[in-house]
């Protein structure tokens, strides 16, 4: 009997040490029943250390030289919270490899060498609130790639990558998300509109790429907009777009009504605005013009069955969309027979009777409109007298255009 302390201390021992988990080696571990968390900084690592437990609720495993993230590396892990990879060199993730992360609500892969998201890379990540991709070399982002995380993602970085376009119509899905970070990129168009249902969006960072206009948006009818975050209220969306070539015409009008405290973003173009700060011009200054067009086809003679080139040009600002309108009155859309170019010129490649008459050339931007007529002669197939000449304003030329 006076050896039952000490066998029931073995015992207890024993227990302890064998359901205590693994650390990996060069890491540091705390047991934090019933979860676990691992540290594993600045020890050299280039892959992610195997045997680690299962029953992880936060990995650390920044500051390392890992570059490759494979299927296996994070098999089974469902209670994992919180992975961070930031600071390594990873470039490639496998398929797949966070499949079984259904737990996971931040992921960290800022500061790497991943150049793509494809579609399958975070497939399984459906609770996920926080992914953090800032600092890589993203140039391509798959259309489908968040989709799992549509619904649960709050905060979404993209910041200092080379993405000239992000995947905009998932962007549109992302109604839970509260901060957008797309600044220090390359993008040159944002589409209008695309923010319209982001209900729960606070702080929109778009500062330094390639952006001429910010359009307009009905989310920003629908909250106060503030160019700052200092003394904004919570019921409102702070939108930052310095650092952007912007073409301070009146399409940039709704950006200059908006609340801010004064701030360096300055006007690159129109010429007379150049380098001025955009905070301290006048709303009367922001101005368009209105479509001129300043060349067309007068009149142009084609054969049945042999092509045909219809050409109007036009100058504005913004630079005017040109579209045409056919001798029924209806407009001209790209099909198998005639094809649309954005310089205002306009291919039909086998003309038809039916095609003779008046065409309208429209140019339209937003400060209105201007139109012009066409003259198509449709002659017999075989004769070609006349075939694909034009006045050209300032010349005369023939054959179809190629946009």
């Amino acid at each position: 009997m006076e050896h039952l302390p000490l066998l029931l201390l073995l015992s207890w021992f024993s227990a302890v040490t064998t359901t205590s988990p693994p650390c990996p080696k060069r890491c540091q571990c705390q047991n934090l029943s019933p979860s676990f968390t691992i540290l594993c900084t600045k020890t050299g690592l280039l892959f992610v250390p195997a045997g680690i437990d299962r029953r992880t609720a936060e990995l650390r495993l920044m500051d390392n030289f890992i570059t490759t993230l494979r299927r296996r590396d994070f098999a089974n892990m469902t209670q994992l919270l919180h992975l961070t990879l930031s600071r390594n060199t990873i470039s490639h993730i496998v398929p797949y490899a966070f499949a079984d992360l259904r737990g996971l609500h931040a992921l960290h892969l800022d500061s790497n060498r991943l150049t793509a998201i494809a579609e399958e890379h975070f497939k399984g990540l459906v609770n996920l609130r926080h992914l953090i991709l800032s600092n890589n070399q993203l140039s391509f982002i798959a259309p489908r790639s968040l989709d799992d995380f549509l619904e649960t993602i709050e905060d979404l970085d993209l910041s200092y990558n080379n993405l000239v376009d992000v995947p905009w119509a998932t962007v549109a899905k992302l109604s839970n998300v509260n901060t957008v970070s797309l600044d220090h990129n390359l993008i040159e168009f944002v589409p209008e509109g695309i923010f319209s249902n982001l209900h729960k969006l606070a702080r929109l960072d778009m500062t330094s790429n390639k952006l001429k206009k910010i359009p307009p948006d009905p989310l920003f009818s629908r909250i106060p907009v503030y160019a700052k975050s200092k003394g904004s209220p919570l019921s409102s969306l702070v939108l930052s777009f310095g650092g952007n070539p912007l073409h301070c015409n009146c399409e940039l009008v709704w950006l200059r009504r908006l609340t801010r405290e004064d701030d360096l973003e300055t006007c690159a173009s129109p010429p007379e605005l150049m380098g001025k700060y955009f905070w301290s011009i006048r709303e009367e200054e922001f101005v368009c013009e209105p479509p001129m067009i300043t060349h067309r086809t007068p009149k142009l003679s084609a054969p049945a069955g042999r092509g045909a080139s219809l050409k109007c040009k036009a100058v504005g600002d913004p630079e005017p969309y040109v579209r045409w309108i056919g001798p029924d009155g209806k407009l001209v859309a790209n099909t198998s027979r005639t094809v649309s170019y954005r310089n205002g010129t306009l291919d039909i490649l086998a003309a038809a009777p039916a095609d003779q008459g008046t065409f309208t050339c429209i140019a339209s931007n937003a400060a209105g409109e201007s139109t012009a007529p066409v003259e198509l002669r449709v002659t017999p197939e075989g004769n070609d007298k006349g075939l694909g000449k034009w006045d050209w304003g300032l010349g005369i030329g023939n054959g179809i255009g190629n946009g």
